[in-house]
């Protein structure tokens, strides 16, 4: 280095190797100086414990780009035959793998001298990815392994950063135990680092990679202030803890970072915790990150989507498996939704409130104020009903919804075609606002479903709160192991706590008591009824706020949520201190009742039967226009395309005995057929053909019926 500012850089330097723990004064570790053979200086060489060099630090003065010392690091690093190099001059530091990377990087510190030891032993027998065999008893499903190949080839193409995107119930931390596996056995990787963001997905970790990976010691990181262990190969820590902690290590601690919900962990705070190591990235996401219709997204939600593909550095992930895929492939299960919204929450306009409604006394003076001026000189406001359970409840809303649900359960809902659907008993999760909201439909299920328990002092329902806060339930963890593993409680409330992450594949039913603009967040939950457990074929969405409908099929978006008034002075952003208590009737309103099937293509439709009607139709005008009928003919094939609509839930193919029953016996029944279509002959040709083209190719379960010859009866 030459310039005024050498001794000044080259302190920073000394410092900045000190800091990852290099002894600079042991005459062994560091090196300075160095002569070479060409008569060059080294400034640093970077020793292992016993003396042998593995790393060439070229430092430039600070004025100066650090990658200014490419060619002289390149030539010293060749002399000395070491892998690794690294440039810096004071202020920023450049790390390169001269025989793996065609570039060098930035990195947040250099490496600790026992983290190059690791790299360097590790890149001495390293072993291409994909000539070890992925272990098919913790991965075994194809698309799982075509995924983990897709990855390995990704690495070895030098791609450092991967984003995986698995549906809800489709294995991403099998997936993810298993390529760690892989590049364990390849030697790609020494050390791993699996991040969460929260501690009970964290325990959910352990004992996975426990079961999955028991040659490979694994660790969870409890708290904050825990040192990680060295000797250790995979640690699992909360992003709440890393944030505190990463500071601690080297860059070079980590070869291998994989993030679970990713969409979560890439933001502010967390980014620079995860940016600080140099690892390979991988991140894992059920949350779709290419969208239809992206321009019907909330703006978190695009955000989301937009800054997680930049932080992988990708237009599209690197992998992905579907929802619908996994339905097709018959890994997860289909689902249906029952719609029914109540008087109030079907209210698109919004509902009345008058004053006597509200218990003012109930309010704090600040709280009173501001209500009384949205008020004004009104009797009544007008309400959103999305600030339900965020501003104003009304218990009958709650108790109104719970009926229904017992109702469904016993009774089922027979729509307008007189076909009766029902819902399965079982494990249900509740999704609520907040903690009241939750208390009060966990107390209201459970006097609802009284009957169903030996013991009063049992709960049928139950409730767990996660806000990060002063309203988080405390034993939440145990609650939730006693929905998965005991009897009791069937039903759980959650507010953000059974969103992401959790699997309980028993759960048969999810109820949506929140809305949500978020189109991640209702996926999210969504997904959490889609895992294969036994006796399960398909579970049931119970739709009580109209969220399926928004959705087409955060906890932030609605913060406050929103009181609409008729003139433009409104309550503060923060609005009553207290939930308001509204004593009004409400009830379901009959009028929204529905059930509604999704199709392989993820679009709902109102019944199974509507959609295989709207099939048949369509094999049937295909079919149609293939022939060449008059027009007395075209006129009763159209009356006999409306009778196989109709009936599609009994008729299997069109029998010619059908033309004795209305409304073909008013017009003259089989004989005029016959007569139609030139005797029996030609009859019984059109019938064959038609239930060919139609039924045949349009089973419900997708395969083809044998023909058969129509029968009089």
């Amino acid at each position: 280095m030459a310039g005024g500012n050498e001794p000044f850089a080259r302190i920073k330097i000394d410092q900045l190797l000190k800091d990852v723990g290099w002894k600079l004064t042991d005459g062994r570790s560091v090196q300075f100086e160095y002569l070479l053979d060409d008569g060059g200086k080294a400034d640093y060489i970077l020793c292992d414990r016993n003396g042998r060099a593995v790393a060439v630090l070229e430092a430039k003065r600070t004025s100066k780009s650090p990658r200014e010392g490419e060619a002289q690091g390149v030539r010293y690093a060749e002399q000395l035959a070491v892998p690794f190099i690294f440039l810096s001059n004071g202020e920023e530091i450049w790390f390169w793998d001269k025989d793996k990377d065609a570039h060098p990087r930035p990195v947040d510190t250099f490496f600790s001298q026992a983290d190059l030891e690791r790299r360097k032993a590790s890149r001495d027998i390293r072993r291409n990815p994909l000539d070890v065999i992925v272990d098919s008893r913790i991965a075994g499903r194809i698309y799982q392994k075509t995924c983990i190949d897709v990855v390995c080839r990704e690495i070895n193409s030098g791609r450092r950063k991967m984003l995986i995107e698995m549906a809800t119930g489709t294995g991403k931390t099998r997936t993810a135990a298993a390529l760690m596996k892989r590049l364990f056995e390849a030697n790609a990787v020494t050390r791993t680092l699996f991040v969460v963001d929260r501690n009970t997905l964290a325990i959910q970790a352990e004992d996975a990679f426990a079961e999955h990976l028991p040659t490979l010691p694994c660790y969870r990181v409890p708290r904050t202030g825990r040192r990680f262990q060295d000797e250790k190969r995979i640690t699992i820590v909360t992003l709440q803890t890393l944030v505190n902690e990463y500071a601690n290590y080297s860059s070079g601690y980590f070869d291998l970072i994989v993030i679970d919900e990713c969409h979560r962990s890439i933001y502010g705070k967390w980014r620079r915790a995860l940016d600080h190591f140099d690892g390979i990235k991988i991140g894992l996401t059920a949350t779709p990150c290419v969208f239809k219709n992206a321009d019907d997204l909330e703006p978190d939600d695009l955000a989301s989507v937009r800054d997680t593909l930049r932080f992988f550095e990708v237009d599209k992930p690197t992998y992905r498996y579907q929802l619908k895929e996994a339905i097709e492939d018959g890994y997860l299960v289909p689902y249906e939704i029952y719609r029914a919204m109540t008087v109030k929450t079907a209210s698109k306009d919004g509902f009345e409130v008058k004053r006597d409604e509200i218990d003012w006394d109930a309010l704090n003076d600040e709280a009173r104020a501001e209500l009384d001026a949205v008020f004004g000189l009104e009797n009544s406001i007008v309400v959103d009903p999305n600030a339900l359970e965020r501003k104003f409840t009304i218990p009958e809303r709650n108790r109104a919804m719970v009926r229904e649900y017992r109702d469904m359960l016993e009774k089922g809902y027979s729509g307008p075609n007189d076909i009766r659907r029902a819902p399965d008993w079982g494990k249900t999760i509740v999704f609520a606002v907040n903690k009241q909201h939750a208390e009060s439909l966990a107390r209201i299920f459970d006097n609802q479903f009284a009957d169903k328990k030996s013991d009063p002092s049992i709960r049928y329902a139950d409730f767990v709160v996660s806000g990060q806060g002063p309203d988080d339930t405390v034993d939440a963890a145990a609650k939730i192991k006693r929905f998965k593993k005991e009897q009791f409680p069937q039903i759980l409330v959650s507010v953000n706590m059974l969103d992401t992450g959790f699997d309980c594949p028993e759960v048969v039913n999810l109820i949506m008591a929140r809305f949500t603009h978020s189109s991640i967040l209702y996926q999210q939950m969504r997904g959490r009824g889609t895992r294969l457990a036994p006796g399960k074929d398909r579970f049931t969405i119970f739709d009580f706020t109209g969220v399926t409908l928004r959705h087409g099929d955060d906890e932030g978006e609605h913060n406050g949520g929103a009181v609409v008034v008729r003139k433009p002075t409104g309550m503060s952003e923060d609005g009553p201190r207290k939930l308001l208590t509204l004593d009004i009737h409400d009830e379901i309103d009959a009028a929204t009742r529905e059930w509604v099937t999704i199709d392989e293509n993820g679009n709902s439709y109102m019944d199974a039967s509507e959609t295989y009607a709207e099939a048949l139709g369509a094999s049937f005008e295909e079919w149609f226009e293939t022939g060449d009928f008059n027009s007395d003919q075209e006129r009763l094939l159209r009356i006999m395309k409306e009778q196989i609509k109709a009936n599609v839930e009994t008729m299997e193919r069109f029998d010619d005995f059908r033309f004795d029953m209305p409304p073909f016996s008013m017009i003259g029944g089989y004989q005029r057929a016959r007569q139609v279509f030139g005797g029996d002959a030609g009859l019984e040709a059109v019938l064959a053909s038609l239930n060919r083209a139609v039924f045949d190719s349009t089973s419900p379960g997708g395969s083809p019926e044998t023909d058969q010859p129509s029968t009089r009866h």
